[in-house]
């Protein structure tokens, strides 16, 4: 430790805090990435004898404290107490990434396989390591190919049970979310188009194409191709951005992302962000679950809505 640099031992000591591992370990995941922090992490947790780490009993015990009295499953107040344990709002982006590795089929629940296969694959068995992982998993998002994962896991994670597609309201919520992430500067723009235009479900090609969409082509237009193989309703809101002159002669008009910050605030069992109207209110775009129905809403309210509450104050029309 001695010989290395004051950078290169701030890495050591960061990557011994978050996978709780010995300095030689550190040393030798490091310099493998060429002393890149994140490949460090990806090639420690590749490894298999990480799940050797996780004790079967301590895995049991955990689920057991957050599975539903009535299913044998973990559900809506169970992730909530979990939260609670990990210190990390139920809003934290990072929750959307704590249910791609548990490769959860559905919002707001973990089956017993999905919890525990997913904290044995991370190397979990206490609340502690998972605390610890929390900076790591959040680092996840930072990784090109990972957020692409991510983001292509929450549209099937995010619909409602028996259906193809996603609710438009569902989408919008989701979009908001993950392009605060991946700062993506047409994102309102593109959301205000589908509920003026489309307000119909969202299809999983049309979901996967516009991650595309929004990585390859300048929001500037510049090097947009009419006749590129872009999925219709893209192609129409091209023709909206230049109908109502928010692309003019080359250049973006009021393109600056307006949204909060999701790194610490996002969509778990609700997400939100903000903005602000002509007058300078604020109003908040709020996608919940109504946890007495299981059914997911989305609207655009003036109060913020505690997961617990069954009412939600309609906003007017914002400007």
């Amino acid at each position: 430790m001695n010989k290395l640099g004051r950078g290169q031992r701030d890495k050591v000591q960061q990557f011994m805090t978050v996978t709780g591992t010995s300095e030689k370990v550190a040393i030798q995941a490091l310099k493998a990435t060429d002393w890149h922090l994140e490949g460090a992490f990806d090639v420690f947790y590749s490894q298999p004898h990480i799940k050797s780490f996780a004790d079967t009993r301590r895995l049991e015990e955990l689920y057991n404290r957050y599975k539903d009295s009535h299913a044998d499953m973990i559900l809506a107040d169970g992730i909530s107490y979990l939260c609670n344990d990990l210190q990390v709002d139920p809003q934290d982006i990072v929750m959307l990434v704590v249910s791609w590795h548990m490769k959860a089929a559905t919002m707001c629940e973990f089956s017993k396989q999905e919890f525990i296969g997913g904290l044995q694959s991370l190397g979990i068995d206490s609340l502690e390591k998972f605390r610890e992982r929390i900076p790591f998993m959040r680092s996840e998002l930072k990784d090109n190919q990972k957020f692409r994962e991510i983001y292509n896991f929450a549209f099937g994670w995010a619909k409602e049970k028996g259906q193809k597609s996603l609710a438009l309201d569902t989408a919008i919520g989701m979009w908001q979310l993950l392009f605060a992430e991946k700062q993506w500067p047409l994102v309102d723009h593109w959301c205000q188009f589908l509920q003026e235009r489309h307000n119909k479900a969202i299809s999983r090609d049309t979901w996967s194409q516009l991650l595309e969409f929004a990585r390859t082509i300048d929001p500037a237009l510049s090097n947009y191709d009419p006749e590129g193989a872009w999925p219709y309703l893209i192609d129409e809101f091209v023709d909206y951005l230049n109908e109502n002159a928010i692309i003019q002669k080359g250049k973006s008009k009021q393109l600056k992302w307006e949204g909060t910050n999701a790194t610490t605030q996002g969509f778990f069992l609700f997400g939100v962000t903000e903005r602000r109207g002509k007058k300078g209110n604020v109003f908040i775009n709020l996608l919940a679950p109504i946890l007495s129905c299981g059914e997911v809403i989305s609207t655009r309210i003036t109060h913020l809505l505690h997961h617990q509450t069954r009412k939600v104050l309609l906003a007017e029309d914002l400007p």
